[in-house]
């Protein structure tokens, strides 16, 4: 008889349809029982295995400085700008430094060891941005078209981190060794549809727009856009004095010098709000700058850092901060390695500082830093002759150097020596002391008398061409450029629009733009009737448009090149 049928010839399954349950079967579940009670108990503990496995994770990412995103209660988070600076610019630095320390190969600069992701930099209106529409990407997390502080394409104004931070009670701060003016700063505290409009943008950092004043310090230069017009080292188109304004007006204590920044006594002693303005324009480059006249960009950095870190005690909001590194931008626009490589350095140690400041803070705080674009095209190689080039760059040309070519253009505009004198003056000071170079040709002295007007792009191809540094353009490029970040900051991690950075500060800080966009264009709205409906940022697109400045539309081509479509 078959092993498969039961006692009385059925077989079990014939058993159970018929209502009854065999002997094995009765066996079979019996031992079934025990192991689904087996199996429950196994599975119960493995539940609670994988919790506290999940909880003990979890503590292991906080120890690791992994934070919630975003992170509850009070918090800060600093962002930091380097101008113009592209993966290049880190190499050539990098390389520069080992150099000139005599340090081993793999002795990184601080940004190498924080570096976390790349940024695509195209605005609306080209794939090579400028640093208006790239600093609105940051400001507004939006696209909009080159030349656009905090707009829309459309000419309406967008709110800004720095604004929706101030609106939610957060203390906010600029510093900058540009103007203050200048596109970035501007971008975070201003709204005008073309960024020339620099007097505009001086009256609205201060409090003369819709919003009123929502910053809180401002370090920098650009003094000459705050002077009336009727006073020496103005550089305004009318008599508005607004230093006075920022006194009386809006409650700013100012110091506008060496000895004045040295009497905030490192933010130990410092009134807030503060408007600090140290130079007529610019400061001078990293190179060029001397200590006893103006201080640096990290020596700015402190003062912010301990300044706000002191007005927010005590309250349940921190603070924003943006810090720019503006004029590695302006070495890449003249083709000056020499300089670039100072401000990439100033940078860096400033970089070094805000991470040590962010890495100690009491409150949840990240520094996130990127470029707006990359200028000048830069390239560690260059070929000099027809021939195949050799594979060399040499950095230690730029470590002879002890000016900016810009500096040296300067001085050399304003000689009124003889033939002779002139030839000999440029020989010995500005080539020999200046640029550090000794074997200067016949050919390229004629070359520097035939633009004595404006030398400088011809100082920085002498220095670049015997350091063997390539440059593709004396304007900005459209190359990725680099993010970097401290812990808190995962969220960037690989390759991003530049919009994305701005969002990540919003989200980061839990702050509402739109809600700042709305109240900018329901209170700024002119009356009914008027050809400019925001008046009050400054001319409008129609009236940009009448003056040559078009920005509508998308990059195209304007050669021999036709789309097939």
């Amino acid at each position: 008889m078959s092993d498969n049928l039961s006692d009385n010839g059925h077989s079990p399954e014939d058993a159970l349809l018929g209502g009854h349950r065999s002997k094995k079967l009765a066996g079979r579940c019996k031992w079934q029982g025990w192991l689904n009670i087996g199996l429950g108990v196994w599975a119960t503990v493995a539940t609670v295995g994988f919790v506290v496995i999940a909880i003990a994770c979890v503590k292991s990412d906080s120890s690791n400085g992994v934070q919630k995103f975003p992170p509850s209660g009070k918090k800060n988070i600093i962002f930091m700008v380097s101008d113009g600076m592209g993966p290049t610019s880190l190499a050539l630095t990098r390389e520069y430094r080992q150099l000139v320390g005599g340090l081993e190969w793999d002795n990184t600069l601080t940004l190498d060891k924080n570096l976390i992701g790349t940024s695509r930099t195209r605005s609306s209106s080209s794939l090579v941005t400028d640093s208006a529409a790239g600093a609105t990407a940051f400001s507004c997390g939006i696209k909009s078209y080159n030349g656009a502080i905090s707009v829309l394409p459309d000419g309406s104004p967008c709110g800004t981190v720095l604004e929706a931070a101030k609106k939610a009670g957060y203390m906010t701060g600029l510093v900058v060794t540009t103007r203050i003016t200048d596109a970035t700063p501007a971008c975070f505290s201003a709204h005008v549809n073309m960024r020339m409009e620099e007097d505009r943008i001086a009256e609205q950092q201060l409090g003369d727009y819709p919003l009123g004043r929502v910053v809180d310090l401002i370090l920098g230069g650009g003094r000459c856009h705050f002077l009336p017009n009727t006073t020496s080292g103005s550089c305004r188109g009318d008599d508005r004095d607004l230093v006075t304004e920022a006194q009386g007006k809006y409650g700013f204590s100012y110091v506008s010098d060496r000895a004045g920044f040295d009497s905030l006594n490192k933010g130990k002693s410092v009134k807030l709000p503060l408007l600090g303005l140290f130079a007529s324009t610019d400061i001078p480059f990293e190179i060029d700058r001397r200590d006893e006249d103006y201080p640096s960009l990290d020596e700015m950095t402190e003062v912010a850092l301990r300044v706000l870190e002191e007005a927010t005690k005590g309250t349940d909001k921190g603070f924003f901060l943006m810090v720019e590194g503006s004029r590695i931008d302006h070495a890449g626009h003249d083709n000056d390695p020499a300089a670039q490589v100072r401000e990439v350095l100033a940078y860096d140690k400033a970089f070094g500082r805000v991470l040590n400041w962010v890495n100690n803070a009491r409150n949840p705080s990240v520094l996130v830093g990127t470029s707006d674009h990359e200028t000048g095209g830069l390239s560690l190689a260059r070929q000099l002759h027809p021939t195949y080039p050799e594979y060399l760059w040499y950095p230690e040309v730029l470590a002879n150097a002890s000016s900016s070519a810009e500096y040296l253009a300067a001085k050399y505009a304003v000689f009124t020596g003889s033939k002779h004198e002139e030839d000999k003056f440029l020989r010995k000071t500005i080539i020999a002391e200046g640029l550090g170079i000794h074997d200067i040709s016949d050919d390229e002295i004629t070359a520097l008398k035939d633009v004595k007007a404006g030398s400088g792009w011809a100082l920085s191809d002498i220095i670049s061409r015997r350091a063997q540094v390539g440059w593709s353009t004396h304007g900005h490029s459209g190359v990725d450029v680099n993010i970097y970040g401290s812990k808190g900051t995962e969220k960037l991690r690989g390759n991003h629009e530049n919009t994305d950075v701005g969002n990540f500060i919003r989200d980061f800080l839990e702050i509402d733009l739109d809600a700042v966009t709305t109240e900018l264009k329901k209170k700024g709205v002119a009356r009914v009737g008027s050809e400019n409906e925001y008046s009050w940022m400054g001319r409008s697109l129609h009236e940009l448009a009448k003056d040559g400045f078009e920005t509508a539309g998308v990059d195209c081509y304007h050669g021999d090149f036709k789309h097939k479509h």
